[in-house]
């Protein structure tokens, strides 16, 4: 019998490790972190934006219920007069983009179903599975194309990304064969600087696949909007898929970019141990390596591992269960204006993160995320809001107006104590107060 390959073992791994119920670390003396053979040139160099200088409160906004009555919204997006909702056990709903900036008390009749669950091909909702990402085309409405990830039952559990041509009711997929199970789906995606759109993948289950470069699991990958490789990708060799710009997540579901064009991204991490990173062409995030500081008990240093690119923000034993996540460069909620806001799902709570490259102030409150072993490129400061107010947070989005949008996800099973409330879930507009 042939020996394995590198595939196979990593599959083999991972399919241990979920029979285990990855409950605790899955490491390997002789597992190396995946590295590009060629990466384009980074061209970090220190902002010119700087968070405002007092705390983020929540006096600093007003919230209103603008939608209620929604199962299990997962993504939002707006493109012109639409925005999008997806609900993770159906499809897609299009309100006006006027009525969610200027109104309240909307409910799913004031919308309209773009995409039920059955337009969308083998559609399942298995766990943690079902219509997930969303994202228009930059150029609508000119252009009409809206972009879906959602997981297929086609035999096997994957997941895909499809276009839908509204003016031409036409559905394409443009990624395939993203590997799908119960849990760690990924599913966020957003298009990003030059028109390129970003797809965030998880482990599904199988931990050690995110270090093979051939795997679409555990990656954040970046294509055209016809999902080809864009050019300037990093090189993973002759077995990498060309798609991949960074590897080695555990279930990455936020991204949004700064200022400049750089991407963020959040992760959910092995028993807490979440994370914020500023992403870098080519990186590795060590997943299942390393997960933590020379203090973590169960997990690999980052500092140990040369090829592993350490987080912003690692949560340690504290549980964010970050999701979706906003860069709000908006002028209206003045205060807010700079700063990363993470949506959290385990912890009900939104986290306003301020991001410092020199000068670090010291606020009364907050918890400073400084450790050597991170990226040292900033220092982040994270200060919780709205904690417990509505329950589990799984996206925040910026809306053409500069006003916030939370969605709320408590009728997806997980909730607690007083979740689900009558009429949940909800959206939640945030105004300047």
């Amino acid at each position: 019998m042939s020996p394995p390959t590198r595939r196979q073992y990593l599959l083999a791994m991972g399919s241990a490790a979920t029979l285990a119920g990855c409950l605790g670390p899955l490491l390997d003396d002789d597992l190396e972190l995946a590295t590009p053979e060629s990466v384009p040139e980074d061209d970090w160099e220190p902002p010119d934006w700087e968070p405002a200088a007092d705390a983020p409160v929540e006096d600093d906004v007003s919230a209103t219920t603008v939608v209620t009555d929604l199962e299990i919204p997962w993504d939002l997006t707006f493109a012109g007069d639409d925005a999008f909702v997806t609900e993770r056990d159906g499809g897609v709903y299009r309100f006006a983009t006027d009525a969610l900036t200027s109104e309240a008390g909307l409910t799913p009749a004031d919308g309209d179903r773009v995409l039920d669950g059955d337009d969308l091909p083998d559609r399942a909702a298995p766990g943690e599975g079902g219509t997930l990402g969303v994202a228009a085309h930059p150029d609508s409405p000119d252009r009409s194309g809206l972009f879906v990830y959602y997981t297929v039952d086609d035999g096997d559990l994957s997941n895909r990304v499809v276009r839908y041509d509204r003016d031409g009711d036409d559905l394409e997929p443009i990624v395939e064969g993203i590997p799908g199970a119960r849990i760690h789906n990924g599913g966020r995606i957003a298009f990003g600087p030059n028109d390129d759109l970003w797809v965030l993948t998880g482990d599904a289950g199988a931990p050690a696949s995110a270090q093979d470069p051939g795997s679409l699991a555990g990656a954040v990958l970046r294509t055209t909007p016809d999902g080809d490789p864009v050019a300037a990708n990093p090189d993973w060799g002759a077995d990498g898929d060309p798609r991949t710009y960074t590897l080695g997540h555990r279930n990455p579901q936020g991204i949004d970019f700064t200022p400049e064009g750089r991407p963020i991204v959040t992760e959910h991490g092995p028993q807490a141990r979440d994370e914020v990173a500023v992403i870098q062409p080519g990186g590795n995030y060590g997943w299942n390596v390393a997960r933590g500081g020379p203090d973590d008990p169960q997990y690999g240093n980052y500092a140990e591992y040369d090829d592993a690119t350490p987080p912003i923000v690692n949560t340690g034993e504290t549980t964010w269960a970050p999701s979706g996540l906003t860069f709000y460069d908006g002028d209206s909620i003045a205060n807010w204006q700079y700063r990363l806001l993470v949506a959290g799902l385990v912890s009900n709570t939104l986290y306003a993160v301020s991001l410092f490259t020199e000068r670090v102030p010291t606020f009364e409150s907050g918890v400073a995320f400084d450790a050597p072993w991170l990226d040292d490129r900033f220092t982040a400061i994270a200060h919780p809001l709205f904690d417990g107010a509505y329950g589990r947070l799984r996206h925040v989005d910026q809306g053409p107006a500069g006003a916030l949008y939370l969605l709320t996800s408590n009728r997806d099973g997980r909730a607690s104590g007083e979740f689900p409330r009558d009429r949940d879930d909800r959206i939640v507009r945030l105004d300047p107060a």
